[in-house]
């Protein structure tokens, strides 16, 4: 059985997202930041098809999502690299560990801790981001700034973990479009995180994991690694 056509629009969105992302890198002299498509608003076909046309990460909110997502993908005979970007609880941690390239959540030493023990016993290291919560309006997870040292030295010191960095949200546009905020937050975790100690990080420094569909190419300029983009991906640009 042939696989299903590909949706033009989704491929014309993807090539659109692709090149505004490395235009925005371009612009500040910044390496151009992965790209993981989240698929939490699209079926496990539309999911697919992205993996189709080469976009091999993808993320989730929500495990049981990533699962029936995953499970799909591999009857197809494809392998993408699954990114859990939603808020884990420690029940899930053996599900998502079992699963998951990346956890982009992590809110705590215990679920830390948890995440440790699981990969110890399955083999298995996906690279983690601390959620670093700069809204602080008790509608969001994640760890409040002053407390980010405190809790990357007590990771270091846990065996089987990849801590590959941080992740944060940025507050939504305002009314009128005004980024200012966003760029205010991704400037703030970029300075914030050269003050960590690089030897709790994978990479030899802590890998920034910020910027959604409504500011990803600030987020570029900013110097994010790593951008989430769901609706840009999706949903048509109005003229």
């Amino acid at each position: 059985m042939s696989s299903p056509a590909i949706p033009t629009g989704l491929c014309e969105r993807w090539n659109a997202v692709r090149a505004r992302l490395g235009e925005a890198a371009a612009r500040a002299g910044r390496r151009t930041p992965r790209l993981v498509a989240v698929t939490k608003s699209v079926g496990p076909e539309l999911a697919a098809s992205l993996v189709r046309l080469g976009q091999l990460d993808l993320g989730e909110n929500r495990v049981q999502a990533l699962e029936l997502k995953a499970e799909h993908a591999r009857a197809l005979g494809l392998a993408p690299r699954w990114h859990l970007i939603g808020h884990l609880q420690r029940n899930k941690a053996r599900r998502a560990v079992s699963m998951c390239h990346s956890i982009h959540s992590v809110d705590s030493l215990e679920l830390a801790g948890a995440l440790s023990r699981i990969s110890g016993e399955l083999g298995a290291t996906p690279e983690l981001y601390v959620e670093v919560d700069y809204v602080r309006d008790g509608s969001r997870t994640g760890v409040a700034e002053e407390r980010i040292h405190e809790l990357v030295l007590a990771l270091r010191r846990l065996p089987h973990l990849h801590l590959a960095g941080l992740m944060t949200l940025a507050p939504l546009p305002d009314f009128d479009g005004d980024t200012r905020r966003a760029r205010a937050v991704f400037a703030r975790l970029r300075e914030f995180s050269a003050s960590l100690p690089a030897d709790a990080f994978a990479e030899g420094r802590p890998l920034l994991s910020m910027g959604m569909s409504s500011d990803f190419e600030i987020a570029a300029e900013e110097g994010s690694d790593v951008v989430r983009v769901g609706s840009a991906l999706f949903e048509e640009r109005a003229a």
